[in-house]
């Protein structure tokens, strides 16, 4: 497919992108300066154990001193109004499993305190805190999972169910006294992949105050791949009809550079023995190449512009671009 023409960032208050896994090097972040990009949720963990994820959060502090022109921790959202100010990327913590805890909930707060914000209380998988997407039962929120979320709620770690089954993200939108958030996935409507999200979901999660982050991972769009933009931002308006514009955003999902032995890592970690290839076959054992009209972070300017041509206006747009993620933030991030 030929590359889509790449189109300047219209003017955005803010861009904030909620989730993305590069293999991270001064080039990546030179591009997300270049992109206009402000702020980013940045995974630090798959399946790590807690020495592992302290020793990633060490690596991401190194980044921090190496390359203190480009980017800077996020731990409020303030912060992310001093990296603009500074010309710089702010940089998220979250994890994509609960496995840094252990069987330890008092962790969730030395992890608050490490700057941590997001915690997936699943990846795809049965966790001892809630199930994941691929498994065949859907028990819920475990106990050890209520204790969680209130001691999430309590420190201000937001309970992110972007891989969960359906009754568990029921459940955690639910038990959450504050409103949990979807950081990258799509509607099962555009796209009836396991870890995308229900009718039912989305509108629980708008009814509650949570956001969706749009994903651009081929196998969570319309036709892989070959998904359009028009198809995409379609997708989107509809969405914003269904859970509220407040409450949708971006979560590209956006995974640069990454060797395939971190595709195995995430499908795999050390649960299985076996090759697991997620929802697809052998054939996706490999990374599947990104949509013509989001390559990598030059090109947040074309979503824009594509969702002004579907016919949404400039405040909702800018709201979807970073705005309603910036607002999160600010009502998130702090302790209860």
């Amino acid at each position: 497919m030929s590359k889509a023409k790449q189109v300047a960032m219209p003017n955005i208050p803010v861009l904030i992108d909620g989730l993305q896994y590069n293999n991270w090097t001064r080039d990546v972040f030179e591009q997300m300066r270049a992109g206009g990009v402000d702020c980013v949720h940045v995974t630090i963990v798959y399946w790590e154990n807690t020495f592992e994820t302290i020793s990633n959060i060490a690596d991401w502090n190194q980044r921090f001193v190496q390359y203190s022109d480009l980017i800077m921790p996020v731990r409020c959202a303030a912060d992310v109004q001093r990296a603009q100010e500074t010309g710089r990327t702010g940089i998220v913590f979250g994890f994509q499993n609960c496995s840094p805890i252990d069987n330890d909930v008092f962790l969730i707060e030395i992890f608050h305190q490490l700057g941590v914000r997001f915690m997936q209380l699943t990846y795809n998988n049965q966790s001892p805190l809630a199930t994941g997407c691929y498994e065949d039962t859907d028990s819920g929120v475990t106990r050890f999972g209520k204790q969680a979320i209130s001691e999430m709620n309590r420190v201000g770690m937001v309970v992110d169910m972007s891989h969960s089954a359906e009754q568990s993200t029921l459940d955690a939108i639910e038990l959450s006294t504050r409103p949990i958030a979807i950081t990258h996935a799509n509607p099962t409507f555009f796209e009836p992949a396991l870890r995308n999200k229900s009718d039912t979901v989305l509108r629980a999660l708008g009814e509650s105050g949570g956001m969706l982050g749009f994903s651009m991972y081929p196998f969570h769009l319309k036709d892989g791949p070959d998904c359009t933009l028009k198809s995409f931002c379609e997708m989107v308006a509809r969405t914003a009809d269904l859970m509220g514009v407040d409450h949708i955003g971006i979560g590209s999902d956006l995974c640069q550079s990454q060797p395939t032995s971190i595709l195995t890592w995430m499908r795999n970690g050390r649960w299985s023995i076996d090759k697991d290839y997620g929802e697809g076959s052998a054939s996706n054992a490999s990374w599947p190449a990104q949509p013509s009209w989001f390559e990598n972070n030059l090109d947040f300017g074309n979503i824009a512009a594509g969702l002004a041509e579907h016919g949404m206006h400039q405040d909702e747009i800018a709201k979807v671009m970073g705005g309603n993620w910036l607002r999160f933030f600010e009502q998130s991030f702090a302790p209860a």
